[in-house]
C-alpha cells in the first residue's frame, strides 16, 4: 500500500493539553498514545501527520469558561480574559518548551525539534516527526525582549504577537460572530518593536489572532512573508477570527501563507460549534483561499487539541478522510503535496532566510 502524502500542519495545542495534566512523564502519554485529546504519536502515524508548529499557549488566571460553550446562538461575543504578565506567563511557557524537548529525547530519534527548513525536509524524507516551537500570544516575552533571545536560542522560530486577549504588544481579535476583524487598535509601540526584532532574527510572525489593524501594522513593518497559521475565509464565515479578501490579497502579494483551520465555528457560515459539519464546507474555504492567495500559499492549520473539528476528521488519525475527499474533488497528488507540506516548508525556508 502506498504511504499517504505526509501532512505538515500549521497549528496544534497538544503541549497545552499535556501541560494541563500537571503530571510527570506527560511526554510518554504523547508517544505511547492516549484515549483523550486529538493528537498523539500513534494516531499521528495512522493519519500521516508528519509534524508542524507546536504551540506554547499560556492560559489566563481568570478564564471565562468554555469558549466552545459560549459560542452559541445566532450572534455571540465571548468575554476575554484580562492581560497577563510575563512574570506569570514565562514559567508556564518554559515548562511547555521543556515538555517538547522531553518528547524529542524520549522518542529515540522518531521526533525532532527543527530549527531550519532543511531539518524539516530531512525529517519528512526519513519518517521522523518534525516539530517547530511556536508561541501563541507573546505574553511570556518581557518588554525588553530578553526572553525572546533566550527562547530563540532554545529553538523558538515562530511567534504570534497576540492571542485573542490584549497584551503589551497589541490587541487580539475577539471570538465574535458575526463581525468584521476590524475590532479595535492594533500593535502597541512595544508590539512594533517585537515585529522588528522578529525580522532581525528571521522568526516567523503569525497573524492568526491579530485584529485587522494589527494585521496592517505588521504588513507595513515586516519584510517577511505574511503568514496566518490557522485562519479561514471571512467571505464564507463572517467570524471576527477569519481573514477578509483584502487581507488575503496582502498575503498573496508577499508570497505568504494561510493554514486552513478545522474549527467548525470558523468554517460554518452560521459560526456554530457543531462537529456534524461536513468536509464540503472545509473544501469550500480551501477553494476560496486558493483562488485569493494561490495554490502555492495554502496549507493546513488544524488547531488539533484546541478546537472542535468535523467528525469526519475527528482527530489526527482521520486526516486520511480529508485527503480522500480532496482526491474525490479532483486534487492531483502534485497539488496535494503542495497543500499537505511543500507550501509550509517553502514559506518557512524563505522566512528563516536559508
Amino acid at each position: 500500500m502506498q504511504a499517504p502524502i505526509p501532512i505538515f500542519d500549521g497549528h496544534n495545542d497538544v503541549l497545552l493539553r499535556l501541560f494541563n495534566k500537571r503530571r510527570p512523564g506527560a511526554e510518554r502519554l504523547f508517544l505511547e498514545g492516549e484515549t483523550d485529546g486529538q493528537l498523539d504519536f500513534p494516531r499521528a502515524l495512522a493519519g500521516g501527520f508528519a509534524g508542524g508548529l507546536f504551540a506554547i499557549f499560556v492560559s489566563s488566571r481568570d478564564e471565562t469558561g468554555d469558549i466552545n460553550e459560549l459560542m452559541r446562538g445566532k450572534t455571540y461575543e465571548v468575554p476575554l480574559p484580562k492581560v497577563i504578565s510575563a512574570e506569570h506567563a514565562l514559567p508556564s511557557a518554559v515548562a511547555m518548551a521543556a515538555l517538547l524537548f522531553r518528547i524529542e529525547r524520549a522518542s529515540e530519534g522518531k521526533f525532532r525539534v527543527c530549527r531550519t527548513a532543511a531539518e524539516i525536509r530531512s525529517c519528512l524524507a526519513r519518517g521522523v516527526m518534525a516539530a517547530v516551537m511556536h508561541i501563541e500570544g507573546a505574553e511570556p516575552i518581557d518588554g525588553d525582549l530578553n526572553a525572546l533571545d533566550i527562547l530563540h536560542e532554545a529553538g523558538l522560530r515562530s511567534i504570534g504577537p497576540v492571542w485573542s486577549r490584549p497584551n503589551i504588544f497589541g490587541h487580539g481579535v475577539p471570538f465574535r460572530f458575526p463581525s468584521s476583524p476590524d475590532t479595535g487598535p492594533g500593535l502597541t509601540a512595544l508590539g512594533k518593536d517585537l515585529i522588528r526584532a522578529c525580522n532581525e532574527r528571521r522568526m516567523m510572525i503569525d497573524l492568526s489572532h491579530l485584529n485587522e489593524q494589527g494585521f496592517w501594522d505588521v504588513e507595513r513593518l515586516s519584510a517577511a512573508p505574511l503568514i496566518a497559521t490557522h485562519s479561514n475565509a471571512h467571505a464564507i464565515s463572517p467570524h471576527a477570527r477569519n481573514l477578509t479578501d483584502r487581507q488575503l490579497a496582502a498575503i498573496r502579494a508577499t508570497g505568504g501563507m494561510v493554514g486552513i483551520n478545522f474549527a467548525t465555528c470558523f468554517l460554518r457560515p452560521d459560526g456554530q460549534v457543531d462537529t456534524r459539519t461536513g468536509l464540503d464546507i472545509l473544501i469550500r474555504h480551501l477553494d476560496h483561499l486558493i483562488q485569493h492567495v494561490g495554490i502555492d500559499c495554502v496549507g493546513f492549520g488544524s488547531d488539533f487539541d484546541g478546537a472542535k473539528v468535523p467528525q469526519a476528521i475527528g482527530d489526527v488519525a482521520g486526516l486520511g478522510n480529508l485527503r480522500d475527499s480532496l482526491k474525490a474533488r479532483g486534487f492531483s497528488d502534485d497539488l496535494l503535496r503542495k497543500l499537505c507540506h511543500e507550501n509550509w516548508v517553502d514559506v518557512l525556508e524563505r522566512t528563516w532566510g536559508e
